[in-house]
């Protein structure tokens, strides 16, 4: 929800002379800029990245935006999603600040390095994105996918007291013993001090409850990445749900909880795989744009 003019002011996001960003805070959404984000030297001097197996990385994420659309995922212009780019484990894919998830194609994604320039791409990352994002690839080389949302159950129950999963649910086990909670809320992150402090916080999870905030899904593929949000937000609702009804919610015994997990993992990524192959099916007849 950035405020009118943001887009125009945000020039003040580098100090003179600086190729080090800084932050400017006068909306929710802000935007990115670096000197080497357009054209001259830097560009001319960028790796190929027009492979095949990145063109494929770049249609699977844009299928998993405009997915996460259709499911109510997204909020606004914010929340992000990135992937490493396949064979530059430097650089990752990420959505181009000031568009809705519905409108992301292949093309419109950015590639970015970790020093927030643009290699490849129109425009420019949303702040928070870049600070998060970089840091969460930089620190931790397993994390090859990171989609942050905002996503309404599982946001609420961030911001709930106690655990955010009690374990009550089937498809909550596909996430046991998976999970952190970030508790140490700190604002917008507006410069890479407060990546790099969500990223330690991470440790070896794969799902971050960012407390008042939202969640981060970690993941070494974009299959799984997507896999992993969608049934992320599905066990979130169903535990929104029972705990509405005021009665007591029954966790699942755990040695039965940590079973099941088991159960659910073997062959996860090939699940995930046809799950991601399933939603550019629907996409492919329904919305091909996503491709473009």
């Amino acid at each position: 929800m950035a405020l009118a003019g943001a887009d125009a002011q945000a020039s003040a996001l580098y100090n003179a002379g600086s190729s080090r960003p800084t932050k400017v805070s006068f909306a929710m959404a802000h935007s990115l800029h670096s000197s080497s984000s357009a054209s001259g030297p830097f560009r001319s001097n960028r790796p190929d990245l027009a492979s095949d197996v990145i063109r494929t990385a770049r249609e699977d994420l844009a299928a998993c935006f405009r997915m996460a659309a259709r499911n109510g995922f997204e909020e606004g212009i914010c929340n992000h999603f990135s992937a490493v780019v396949p064979g530059h484990d430097d650089l990752f894919l990420v959505n181009p600040y000031g568009y809705a998830f519905r409108e992301i194609t292949a093309s419109k994604l950015l590639i970015c390095d970790f020093h927030g320039n643009v290699l490849d791409g129109e425009g420019v990352p949303e702040a928070t994105a870049f600070y998060i994002h970089a840091e969460m690839h930089k620190r931790l080389p397993r994390a090859k996918v990171a989609f942050h949302t905002h996503m309404p159950y599982a946001t609420a129950l961030s911001m709930t007291e106690g655990d955010p999963l009690v374990w009550a649910g089937q498809t909550a086990l596909k996430f046991y013993g998976r999970t952190v909670v970030d508790r140490d809320y700190n604002g917008l992150a507006l410069d890479n001090r407060e990546g790099a402090r969500i990223a330690s916080a991470v440790g070896d999870a794969d799902i971050v409850f960012m407390k008042h905030h939202g969640v981060m899904v970690l993941a070494p593929t974009i299959a799984e990445g997507w896999d992993d949000l969608y049934y992320l937000e599905r066990a979130a609702e169903v535990q929104v749900l029972a705990m509405s009804t005021g009665r007591k919610v029954l966790p699942v015994d755990p040695a039965i909880a940590a079973e099941t997990y088991k159960q659910m993992r073997e062959g996860d990524s090939e699940s995930a795989r046809l799950h991601l192959a399933a939603i550019r099916r629907q996409l492919d007849a329904e919305e091909p744009q996503y491709r473009h």
